[in-house]
């Protein structure tokens, strides 16, 4: 396959496809006697693998482990397990973190009349 065809398979842009594979998050394609990039089904499961962990907040760096981890018979789920759990741990503080953010900004909005005149509590709590 060419990377416009595994583009429209996995949805994912051929500029993506090339970066994961500059970065070696993905295996390298095979190439033509032209120099044309040719992609296996094992190409189509390691960028579906990508996507999905990307989308699950993972970065490009744990993408690569777990391609790693899916192209190694000996793994143990417990690792698999532990790196998604440590993922769920880091999405917990984020999601505390932003309730936080939003507490704030609800208050500031709350504070403020928001009418013509130069008095703002929000710019006065922010100097403080």
């Amino acid at each position: 396959m060419n990377i416009g065809e595994v583009a429209q398979i996995t949805g994912l842009s051929s500029k993506s496809i090339r970066l994961y594979e500059d970065k070696g998050i993905i295996s390298a394609p095979h190439r033509s006697a032209s120099g044309y990039r040719e992609y296996s089904s094992q190409h189509l499961q390691e960028l579906n693998l990508v996507s999905r962990a990307k989308n699950a907040g993972f970065s490009l760096v744990e993408c690569r482990e777990f391609v790693e981890l899916a192209h190694n018979p000996a793994r143990k789920s417990s690792e698999v397990k532990a790196k998604t759990e440590q993922k769920l741990s880091e999405i917990a503080l984020k999601i505390k973190e932003l309730k936080e953010i939003e507490k704030q900004l609800k208050s500031w909005i709350s504070a403020c009349p928001g009418d013509g005149n130069s008095q703002c509590p929000i710019i006065e709590d922010l100097t403080k």
